[in-house]
């Protein structure tokens, strides 16, 4: 159920292409990351793939067309993390996270214990157990993104999309973040997230997809995919490439002109 699959997805704002016939195919157990500089199309694909945006070609989920699924079957296929985070209700951040199990509740119905046992993971997994009862609207902006990450997480669903997931957290919640990532992706869960931050995605990602102007210009595991070329085509940054036991490590240092 948990593939993924676009095919020829065009998608045009105004008279300007934003994807430009994007195929690809996401396996359950994949930890892909989007890579690409600001408006190379990231966004705009995980909001296609969320249906947020029409667009041409085909986007199926399990082989089905995923327009089909309806809001509520999507909700139990697809968790969204979007780019722009705000909470604006003052309940607490327990109340928030829990938000994610409305889609396997019915009705009116209130939490299950084995509903709570999964909001307490998430927010365990997120580091906020001990903002539980803080009101939402009195966080920090790392905090905040913390708890609508949790309340992701606590949707269960067989897929995660996340734009810009790291932004605004430090160095140990950053890695934290990708180890669930990680982790979530060996359980046979796929996990899609746009990241900026290029040596977490070198180093805990199995795959990378690297999109400029809209176009997939590289695709596959981060030594074929992050390379100093590439780099320089892309983002126009000279970086500094080494590897160990745990993968690879990069280290942006220059600007260079950029060759695409």
């Amino acid at each position: 159920m948990s593939r993924l699959s676009l095919d020829n997805v065009t998608v045009t704002l105004g008279d300007r292409k934003v994807l430009d016939r994007v195929s690809l195919n996401m396996e359950g157990g994949e930890f892909v990351g989007l890579l690409g500089p600001n408006g190379a199309g990231k966004s705009t694909l995980l909001r296609t793939i969320t249906q947020e945006i029409p667009y041409e070609g085909a986007i199926r989920l399990g082989g089905k067309p995923l327009a089909d699924l309806g809001a509520e079957g999507r909700a139990r296929s697809l968790a969204y993390l979007p780019q722009i985070r705000d909470i604006a209700w003052p309940v607490s951040v327990t109340e928030i996270v829990a938000l994610g199990r409305l889609p396997h509740c019915r009705p009116f119905a209130k939490m299950t214990m084995a509903d709570g046992a999964i909001v307490a993971d998430a927010m365990e997994r997120m580091d906020i157990t001990a903002l539980a009862h803080r009101r939402a609207t009195e966080l920090s902006g790392g905090e905040m993104a913390r708890v609508l990450m949790a309340r992701v997480l606590a949707q269960e669903t067989p897929i995660i999309i996340a734009d810009e997931p790291a932004a605004g957290l430090d160095p140990a919640h950053q890695i934290a973040l990708v180890e669930t990532f990680a982790a979530i992706a060996k359980s046979g869960r796929t996990v899609i997230a746009s990241l900026h931050e290029l040596p977490l995605a070198a180093r805990w990602c199995q795959r990378i997809i690297l999109i400029s102007q809209g176009k997939i210009v590289a695709d596959g595991p981060a030594s074929k995919v992050v390379t100093t070329e590439n780099l320089s085509r892309v983002y126009g940054v000279e970086a500094m490439l080494m590897e160990d036991a745990q993968g690879l490590i990069v280290a942006p240092i220059r600007l260079t002109p950029r060759t695409s």
